[in-house]
């Protein structure tokens, strides 16, 4: 199968820098798959769990926040506000995120203040989900 460049950046770090078989994108209306030599675009990345399969078969999952992705040229650039390995989630902080979140939400809020609580739970949501599928809990 052919291969293209895949750079994931987050804020604080370069989660992958390499060769791709196949890219799988979270975006607002369900996912988004990426092969080889696939058309130029710009696409809105969701809070959700990104996938890619390594040139060995190898896949790898990351959980990733809001951001946005970039094919040009065979090479596909993913900039997110966080990346992180299924495994690297704290579930004792992740439940404590989403237990936050929950009590934001029930209390009166600016519209501002709702949406930020609703990306909140989003992201810890997706957390544990990622999670637990990481250690056959499902």
């Amino acid at each position: 199968m052919s291969t293209f460049s895949l750079k994931i950046i987050s804020t604080d770090k370069v989660f992958y820098d390499g060769k791709c078989e196949y890219l799988v994108i979270p975006t607002i209306d369900g996912e988004k798959g990426i092969l080889a030599h696939h058309e130029n675009m710009v696409i809105a990345v969701e809070i959700g769990e990104l996938r890619f399969r390594k040139p060995d078969g190898e896949w790898v999952t990351a959980v990733v926040s809001k951001g946005f992705a970039e094919i040009v040229n065979n090479r596909a650039s993913v900039l997110v506000n966080t990346a992180e390995h299924p495994e690297d989630i704290d579930v004792k902080r992740a439940e404590e995120a989403k237990e936050r979140a929950e009590e934001q939400l029930r209390q009166k809020q600016s519209i501002q203040e709702y949406y930020l609580s609703q990306a909140s739970m989003a992201r810890a949501m997706t957390r544990l989900k990622a999670s637990r599928n990481r250690r056959g809990d499902i």
